[in-house]
Formats: C-alpha cells, structure tokens, sequence
C-alpha cells in the first residue's frame, strides 16, 4: 500500500480490551497510516504475525497535563544533553531495540518494524528525539506524528534520565503548536510519572478523531522546528522570559 491508499480496520468496540484487534497484512506506509488514524498500532514478537492492537484503557498524555518533578526540573537547568530532532532517526530505532529493559526480554522491534518505520521517516511522519552528550547518542525516543497526535513508540536511556530529558521538552514543543493528544498506548511508570493516564477507549478515539481534524506537521522535524528545544514551557521551566 503507497503512502495515500486506506484501509479499514474492524470497528475496536467488537474487540476484547486485551487482545489483537486483528492479525495480518503489511507495515507499508499507507496501512501504517491507516491505523494511526484509526487509533490502531502494530505489537508482535519476532515469531508471530502482525498483530494489530487497539487496547481498553488506552494510555495517553495531554500536553497541556505535563507532570515535571522538581528533581527533572533541576537536571534539565543543568542543561545536562544536547537535544536534537531528526538528525539520528536509524540510531534512535536500533537503540530502543538494542538497550536491555529491566524485566524485558529480547524486543518487539524487529528488522521489519525498524524498516518501515524509517520509510515513515523519510516520508515524514516519524520522528526522532534524540539526548546527545560529548557527540555520543545516549538516550532519545521516536513515533509518529499525525494530526494533532503524536505516538509515542520507544525510547531509550543509555544515561541516566536521558530519555526524560528528550521527552518532556518534546510535549512542551508539541503543546506550543497545539498538538492535543501524546499517546503512549499501554502504561508505563515512566510515562505515568510525567502525567500520563488511562482513559476509556471511547474517549480515546474521540480525542483522536478530533486530533486528525488538524493538519499534520509532514516533514524533517529539525527543519521544521529548528528552535528546538526551545518553546514557551521549556522557557518557563529553565526561568527565562
């Protein structure tokens, strides 16, 4: 499927909340796109087929409900990383397939989902927020950016609190623009610490339909967004005017 042909997903509401919505298919970029729009996302181990998950509750981040602790206040005045978006798309992905988790075991992101995901990136729908110290990438995030909504798909600390040091100047950035919605898709303590929730499926997709009556931000982000990380919350944070 190219880049501008759709598909229809089933309709989630027959779905159980813990199970695949359903099974097969490709990860080209249209059925991608396809199923960001639908609040649907690709999870499957390396041996299995694709599977297609649109989970009750759904894990999600209002840009406008951004948690910082007073101890990730003070690192990031330390200004400790050097942020960047966009410039280390390929590092980004193969660093959250290849740093080890605690309680995790091997990755869900294999060769192909690392491939169509830098197809996405050349399209201009994937994004990378990257934490550089001494020139060496040591933590960052990516995922998808469409309509108002961002999708978060991994991130990745190689440094302590790098990852949290990339994201939450990300949804300051994303609040600056009006992007509604950060979904992060299953609750992490990470995520939940910054302020993310779960919430019922149906309002998911209703903040979600309304997310995708709103252009989408196509394109190299460091291009797009060069100020970054600078945005009116990032100011604030660091007590500048």
């Amino acid at each position: 499927m190219g880049e501008n042909e759709a598909f229809r997903f089933p309709d989630p509401s027959a779905a159980a909340s813990d199970r695949p919505l359903c099974a097969g298919g490709n990860l080209s970029p249209g059925m991608l796109l396809s199923a960001y729009a639908q609040g649907v996302f690709p999870w499957f181990s390396p041996d299995d087929p694709i599977l297609w998950w649109n989970p009750d509750p759904r894990f999600i981040l209002l840009p406008t409900e951004l948690h910082i602790s007073g101890t990730m206040r003070k690192i990031l005045k330390k200004n400790p990383f050097s942020l960047r978006l966009d410039t280390a798309f390929a590092e980004v992905i193969h660093a959250c397939a290849a740093v080890p988790r605690a309680g995790q075991s091997g990755t869900w992101i294999t060769d192909d989902i690392m491939e169509a995901y830098i197809i996405m990136h050349g399209l201009g729908y994937a994004h990378s927020v990257e934490a550089w110290k001494d020139d060496s990438l040591v933590g960052g995030l990516y995922g998808i950016s469409l309509g108002s909504a961002f999708f978060g798909e991994s991130m990745f600390s190689i440094e302590p609190n790098a990852s949290k040091a990339a994201f939450i100047p990300l949804v300051l950035c994303l609040a600056d623009r009006g992007f509604s919605l950060v979904d992060s898709q299953v609750r992490t303590r990470h995520v939940a610490s910054l302020g993310g929730k779960e919430v019922p499926r149906s309002e998911y997709l209703s903040r979600l339909a309304r997310a995708m009556d709103n252009p989408t931000l196509k394109g190299s982000w460091d291009t797009l967004i060069p100020e970054f990380p600078d945005s009116t919350g990032y100011r604030a944070l660091l007590g500048q005017t």
